[in-house]
């Protein structure tokens, strides 16, 4: 191989930042390397990152090997004693330049591999320019890092450190590239989003930050919240829900659970009735909106009635876009040491709460057919409507703003009838 592959792992911030190390290793004049962006939310998303650097090493005997990203952050030692593995960069190391003009040399002790310093030390986060982000047709700008909450179950504050934000004036400069560049839809993305600005002067919010680029920046055709906690959700983001079109009625949401107790044994800071008491208002606000949510099932201490309870919020709440998770014992966080539920039965208890996500998924599927909807075209032959459910769009070009009519779907996604392309 030449020049320098990414192999992406985790949210989209991750996605985000992966172009940003892209453009500073060639900068460096990095060249014949693989750069591996890794998670650290589950077990299971190490483990893949495992094989995915096992594998990348049997393809490209004779590349550079570069773990970094949030396992890297918070398990360096782990990916500095794979043979695989030439160098560990940790979070904020992956961002600059200089970190890839001063690689070790291949062969060398996993002490010598490790370029990874104190997360909890970086108290900013620089705005990062990009014009381009590769395989993608809605643009990802980063907002805030990092995360002061120290729910029991999560291991990334460790990986991201404490909350930082990015200046408003830089990210509307980054919002302004990327239109330029020719982006219709923007996705504000962050650890902990909707904490953004309180580290800033004047302590402006996420919703203000979303009423100023679309008041600055007339060219931005959608903008979305990649995930959001709704207890942090502020007067200004419940005006543009109200009154801005051009703000996509979606929103996910980190619930996690369903049971008060549980809740605070997580120590999330929402209750069952406040997470429900926001999706009421922002239906009655905004109707057609459609809600993702993260859910964890099988947590310590988690009892059948407790799990009831998750099952019974997802299906109140009418989640269409549930991601499950099996609770992953994550070591160094206070939920590793609380009394742990089977494993057989956590994967049970997964399993029964993704195949209620998938009915909710059918019942809002059948409540789109034959309604009128604006989607943006992607790559892949699929594209999203404002409320980010899944179209098939065969024979249409990417990045096109059509109007189509939902004629039925397949379980995965929906059939369309072209309406009008708005060339825009």
């Amino acid at each position: 191989m030449s020049g320098v592959e990414v192999i992406t792992f985790g949210c989209r911030l991750n996605t985000y930042e992966s172009e940003v190390m892209r453009a500073e290793a060639e900068k460096a004049g990095l060249n014949n390397a693989i750069l591996v962006n890794t998670c650290a939310v589950t077990g299971e998303a190490v483990r893949q990152a495992r094989q995915a650097i096992r594998r990348a090493r049997r393809d490209n005997p004779n590349a550079r090997i570069i773990v970094t990203g949030c396992a890297a952050q918070t398990e360096k030692q782990t990916f500095a004693e794979m043979t695989e593995v030439d160098a560990v960069l940790g979070n904020e190391e992956k961002l600059k330049s200089t970190s890839y003009r001063a690689l070790p040399d291949f062969g060398v002790s996993a002490e010598e591999k490790l370029r990874v310093n104190d997360i909890m030390s970086v108290r900013a986060t620089a705005p990062q320019m990009i014009r381009h982000i590769d395989g993608h047709v809605r643009a990802f700008i980063q907002v805030q890092n990092g995360c002061d909450h120290r729910c029991t179950f999560c291991i990334i504050p460790y990986g991201r450190g404490n909350s930082r934000s990015v200046p408003m004036g830089a990210v509307v400069d980054q919002a302004r590239n990327l239109t330029e560049s020719g982006y219709r839809e923007i996705v504000l993305t962050g650890v902990d989003a909707t904490s953004y600005g309180a580290d800033l002067p004047g302590a402006p919010t996420l919703g203000l930050l979303a009423k100023t680029l679309l008041k600055q920046i007339p060219e931005i055709r959608r903008l979305r919240l990649s995930s959001i906690d709704s207890i942090e959700a502020d007067r200004h983001l419940m005006d543009l829900i109200a009154d801005e079109p051009r703000f996509m009625p979606h929103l996910h949401l980190s619930l996690q659970h369903g049971d008060d107790m549980i809740l605070k044994r997580m120590k999330r800071r929402h209750s069952r009735a406040g997470a429900m008491r926001f999706i009421e208002d922002v239906r009655r606000l905004r109707p057609e909106t459609s809600f993702g949510a993260d859910m964890i099932a099988g947590f310590p201490t988690e009892t059948e009635e407790m799990f009831a309870n998750a099952v019974g919020l997802a299906q109140e709440a009418d989640i269409a876009h549930l991601h499950v998770f099996p609770y992953s014992p994550r070591p160094g966080t206070p939920a590793a040491r609380m009394p742990q539920l089977d494993r057989g039965l956590i994967k049970e208890r997964a399993a029964r709460l993704r195949a209620v996500g998938q009915r909710l998924h059918q019942a809002h599927l059948d409540k789109m057919v034959g309604t009128r909807q604006w989607l943006l075209v992607e790559n892949n032959g699929l594209a999203h409507t404002e409320n980010f459910t899944l179209v098939a769009t065969p024979g249409l070009r990417p990045r096109e703003l059509v109007q189509v009519a939902i004629t039925g779907h397949n379980g995965k996604h929906l059939d369309m009838q072209l309406l009008a392309a708005d060339a825009a």
